[in-house]
């Protein structure tokens, strides 16, 4: 049997808690019970297992306090449920694609996603995702008897975004990462090449993000707070490159497409990021040779430049402080390169 997933439109996300927010207040009349029984019975979809794990990993609140399983629920009772999402009803294909695994251990692994994979299956790509990947490594592993396959995926990143995800092996794993990715307690770090030079070497977008009504594909920046959700992006200057420039992104929220939004938001599009008006000349000459020069690296990277450098978190089991980074991939050097090559020798 294949792995589970949930059968819904994939929009491909920077980042995306897997996570569902439950919020009860007890009737009056309630009758004292055991708060993993309640829960189990309240929310949809849901098991007893699933449930515990929950409250073992503080996600569950009661009246703004972390409780055990076997708590009683009283009249009147807040409760607050933070869980991943539950695996629905479509079968992941079991498929061996091969995986740049960076780290691994009995609890969790870092995985460099390479431009061009798709991480979820869903309509139009069914196969050839990191998930199908991921649920054939899963079924040949020696040392977890019994598992079934099933890839804790937590977070998410664009199909043209290169860079590391972390995938959770056990159900406690994985709770454990979607709070804190649900916190904002996860570290991320992106690199990105966006056209022009920011006025100042580093600033704070905060702009709520949401879909355009024009385009559901699209995401907009809403600074008024009027649609969309919260989302703060940290940005600074690596290296300027005349009408280029290399930043990193630091995010504190993870909606989709935040970065490629925010930075079309203050008039820096990603550098041939098609969807965001990237994928044309946004700055520099007229010339011939300058438009040959950007055609030539559009061709070298066919993507939007945007790369997923480096993840920090707490262990979820050994709650030790785990930091893991990767290298450009050899399409976002070469261009770098090539740029640096203009900016000296093209006066």
């Amino acid at each position: 049997m294949g792995n589970q997933i949930e059968p819904e439109n994939f929009e491909e996300d920077e980042e995306v808690e897997l996570f569902e927010h439950h919020s009860f207040v007890v009737d009056k009349g309630q009758s004292l019970l055991r708060i993993d029984k309640f829960l189990t019975d309240k929310v949809a979809n849901s098991t007893r297992n699933r449930v515990q794990n929950a409250i073992e990993a503080g996600n569950v609140l009661v009246n703004g306090k972390q409780v055990k399983p076997n708590y009683k629920i009283k009249p009147l009772d807040e409760i607050k449920v933070y869980m991943e999402k539950p695996v629905m009803h479509t079968e992941v294909i079991a498929e061996p694609i091969a995986l740049d695994i960076i780290f691994e251990d009995d609890y969790l692994l870092i995985v460099n996603k390479p431009p061009g994979m798709v991480v979820h299956p869903a309509h139009g790509n069914w196969t050839g995702t990191l998930v199908n990947g991921l649920v054939y490594y899963f079924n040949q592993l020696p040392t977890l008897p019994g598992n079934t396959g099933r890839p804790g995926l937590v977070h998410r990143i664009d199909k043209d975004t290169s860079g590391l995800l972390v995938i959770a092996k056990s159900e406690i794993a994985m709770t454990n990462l979607a709070n804190q990715f649900f916190h904002h307690d996860i570290d991320r770090t992106y690199l990105a090449l966006v056209w022009g030079e920011p006025n100042e070497d580093e600033g704070t977008i905060v702009a709520h993000v949401g879909r355009s009504a024009k385009n559901r594909k699209v995401m907009e920046s809403f600074p008024d707070g009027s649609q969309g959700k919260h989302a703060v992006t940290h940005w600074k200057v690596i290296k300027r490159l005349r009408y280029v420039t290399l930043i990193q992104c630091n995010l504190e929220t993870g909606r989709t497409h935040q970065i490629r939004a925010h930075m079309k938001h203050i008039g820096h599009p990603l550098f041939n990021d098609a969807m965001y008006g990237g994928d044309k000349i946004r700055k520099g000459t007229q010339f011939a040779k300058y438009k040959t020069f950007i055609q030539n690296c559009f061709d070298l990277m066919p993507r939007q430049a945007l790369h997923a450098k480096s993840l920090g978190f707490v262990h979820p089991i050994t709650k030790e402080r785990m930091y893991f980074e990767t290298t450009l991939p050899s399409d976002f050097s070469n261009v770098l390169e090539k740029w640096e090559n203009y900016v000296k020798y093209e006066n």
